[in-house]
């Protein structure tokens, strides 16, 4: 039986991120050795952060990832770093893409870019694909398959795979939690609080050991690619454009920040983005026990990282939000981001007044 209608696949090109296929193409053909003829374009629905097509030529597909229009934050969007991340990645960590060739050159396309291999697979997003119903115990499998592969990248020999030097390393807690300051109060609209006090409370409760590990930071069911055969099996881990040495509390913290629970309130249900609320997913605290399980790890802080996790995701709201308030990018799906940064900032006090200390 062909399942290949749960297959994900992509839309057409938002208006203002058109490709320059005239420009695109003799690069395509010279670098790459892709036909000569015009592929056809399509995008993928995320695009909050890079946009990601599909280039669909008459023998073969290929997805192109780029950096967005706008304001980029210092050292975000760097295509040449998550080009080059990838394809030593993939000699040591089984779920990575195959790199197929990368350009620095601005007149081509208007950005960097890099071409790499189309996974064939379900993208499980909001809800799974219509006609895909996987039992309790089936999707059981699927959540602690995908916790599992986290915890395997967080296990790799960066320094075997050549990667110990994408990133400092040491001291990199400090270095995020001032740093998502920063670029929060950077990114500030009028619309938004400040949050001073959820700031002051990350300084002033930061860990005094980190444990460094290679770390994904975008951890997700919507970035993962599933076997279209068994969908309880990951095939794929897609979008490493945040990925560094870092902790790996900080790294499931982040993913945290993601996971809405079957009882989660309205709010969160209004912004889920993968299916973690479906009968066999494990609970936010069961992912912290299961991850602690597996690793050893000590996750008796894990308020200070699941506060993180939120206060990041909201920071990243508010960068996407910026854009679209400054009209550097036109995605109406945006345009409702700050009442998101209001939720999520409510969350970490949430959190911090559950555990005795009080935030702002």
């Amino acid at each position: 039986m062909s399942h290949a209608q749960w297959q994900d696949r992509a839309r057409s090109v938002r208006r203002g991120e058109e490709l320059p296929i005239d420009s695109l193409q003799p690069w395509l053909q010279a670098q790459l050795d892709l036909p000569d003829t015009a592929p056809e374009v399509t995008q993928y629905s995320g695009g909050a952060s890079n946009w990601t097509y599909c280039l669909r030529y008459a023998e073969c597909e290929v997805i192109l990832r780029r950096a967005p229009a706008g304001r980029k934050a210092k050292g975000a969007h760097d295509m040449a770093r998550e080009y080059r991340l990838q394809k030593a990645l993939a000699e040591v960590f089984p779920f990575v893409p195959q790199m197929l060739g990368v350009c620095q050159d601005d007149a081509v396309i208007g950005s960097d870019f890099y071409i790499m291999q189309k996974l064939n697979g379900i993208i499980p997003r909001a809800n799974l694909p219509r006609g895909l119903d996987l039992s309790r115990d089936q999707i059981e499998k699927l959540c602690l398959n995908a916790i599992d592969t986290l915890i395997a990248l967080h296990k790799v020999d960066y320094v075997s795979a050549g990667l110990n030097d994408i990133a400092k390393g040491s001291g990199y807690v400090s270095r995020q939690i001032h740093g998502w300051s920063e670029r929060y109060v950077q990114a500030k609209t009028w619309q938004v609080p400040s949050a001073k006090g959820i700031r002051e409370w990350l300084v002033e409760n930061m860990p005094t050991t980190e444990t460094i590990c290679l770390t994904h930071n975008d951890f997700r069911f919507d970035n993962l690619v599933l076997d279209l055969d068994d969908p309880t099996r990951i095939i794929g881990v897609l979008d490493w454009e945040l990925a560094t040495l870092g902790d790996p509390l900080m790294d499931l913290g982040n993913s945290l920040a993601y996971w809405v629970e079957a009882g989660d309130d309205r709010v969160a249900q209004g912004t889920r983005r993968q299916p973690t609320h479906l009968p066999g997913m494990l609970t936010r605290q069961e992912v912290i026990e299961h991850y602690a399980e597996k690793t050893g790890a000590d996750v008796s802080n894990m308020t200070f990282y699941q506060v993180y996790g939120l206060f990041r995701l909201a920071a990243i709201v508010q960068q996407i939000y910026y854009r679209y308030h400054h009209k550097q990018t036109r995605n109406k799906s945006f345009r409702h981001l700050w009442f998101y940064n209001h939720y999520l900032q409510h969350r970490c006090r949430q959190l911090i007044n559950r555990h005795g200390i009080s935030a702002q």
